[in-house]
């Protein structure tokens, strides 16, 4: 696919969001760069004033998670396919099968308020005070009925921890060379809007808490669930320093044909598409993706909704398949010294937390991570 129409050799300013959106009461706060609006320095001060990032000891792997990611709910998590105990699963595997030792497992903070108005509007986050809204988000008809403090404890409050994972896995990853959150990749959500089991758009957020903190410009995000990633990619509609390469199913949710206008580089699946003709595909994807943009980071979102089986991808692809397709992906980053971020983001079967799990097993094997322990 051609690149979106935009001047490439641009570096454009990051998405603008009202100052009202914001929660911004006056205009006093001072731009810290030149030629920033009011709504832009918040921005800035609010992601440098963030708690969501601190110093991760070299004993710790940068692997991030928390027992507070998994979602028990009444049971009333089992009325939508996704496995909500999918992230402690995937890291029992690994602690259990002697891969990974506990201890070493980074735990986030929850993002609070002020960090997701980072990117969110108030407007935005006010809407989930309804459980009405987020029982459409996250479709599950029967929250509606709940009481809403009763669905921030149980259902928000694991995601804004796995938001928290996301951001601060950004920074373990300019450190480390690499960082995976054992969950986050909640691709559909945008500053504006959430859905698809997405309430929070932890993407954008990282990306740009990243472009503050960490000094960096050049971001390219690697989407590789089997669905569109239409929450980043409207956020960064207009931003010259995201790269964004999604590889999906056009033939399933979200349909979002406007996003689709700002992908740099899509590779449109046909339902049914098998493992080898899909690892050709990609193989020829991180190829373009080389010569177009040399990015500082790499966000890759590591969905598992691709996997043979899978009631919502409808692809085809082994749980072999998976595993070289992550190995690609991370020797991409390193063949080319770029650290990586990966997400674990959709896979609605049971086995998705076993193929992950060998995943990243294969992935330390291959000396493509470290899990045992650094000296501080």
């Amino acid at each position: 696919s051609q690149p979106r129409a935009r001047d490439r050799e641009t570096i454009r300013a990051p998405l603008s969001i009202p100052a009202r959106a914001l929660g911004m009461s006056s205009s006093s706060a001072a731009a810290s760069v030149p030629g920033a609006t009011p709504a832009d320095a918040l921005r800035r001060n609010r992601i440098i004033s963030s708690k969501l990032y601190f110093d991760v000891p070299g004993s710790k792997a940068p692997v991030v998670y928390s027992t507070a990611y998994d979602i028990a709910f009444l049971g009333i998590e089992k009325m939508h396919p996704f496995d909500s105990s999918k992230w402690g699963r995937i890291c029992r595997f690994l602690t259990k099968e002697g891969h990974l030792e506990k201890t070493r497992v980074v735990e986030p903070l929850e993002a609070s308020k002020e960090d997701l108005l980072v990117v969110h509007t108030e407007a935005y986050l006010n809407s989930l005070r309804s459980s009405f809204r987020v029982a459409a988000i996250v479709e599950v008809p029967p929250l509606t009925l709940m009481p809403n403090w009763l669905v921030q404890q149980r259902l928000l409050y694991p995601f804004r921890k796995q938001v928290g994972g996301s951001i601060l896995s950004a920074k373990l990853a300019l450190e480390r060379g690499w960082a995976i959150n054992v969950g986050g990749g909640f691709h559909h959500c945008s500053a504006e809007e959430g859905g698809g089991f997405c309430a929070y758009a932890d993407i954008s957020l990282s990306i740009q808490f990243a472009f503050v903190r960490l000094d960096i410009s050049r971001v390219m995000i690697i989407d590789l669930d089997a669905h569109q990633g239409n929450g980043h990619e409207k956020d960064f509609a207009n931003d010259g320093r995201v790269y964004i390469l999604d590889m999906y199913n056009a033939g399933i949710y979200p349909f979002d044909h406007a996003a689709k206008r700002y992908i740099d580089q899509k590779v449109e699946l046909v339902s049914g598409t098998e493992t080898d003709d899909y690892l050709d595909q990609l193989d020829k994807a991180l190829k373009v993706a080389q010569t177009r943009f040399q990015p500082q980071l790499i966000i890759y979102n590591a969905g598992t909704d691709i996997l043979d089986g899978d009631p919502l991808g409808n692809l085809k692809i082994s749980p072999e398949g998976v595993v070289i397709r992550d190995e690609k992906v991370f020797r991409f980053a390193k063949d080319q010294n770029i650290p990586l971020v990966m997400m674990t983001s959709g896979g609605y079967m049971k086995s998705s937390a076993r193929v992950i799990a060998d995943s990243i097993t294969n992935l330390s094997q291959k000396n493509l991570v470290q899990l045992g322990s650094q000296p501080d």
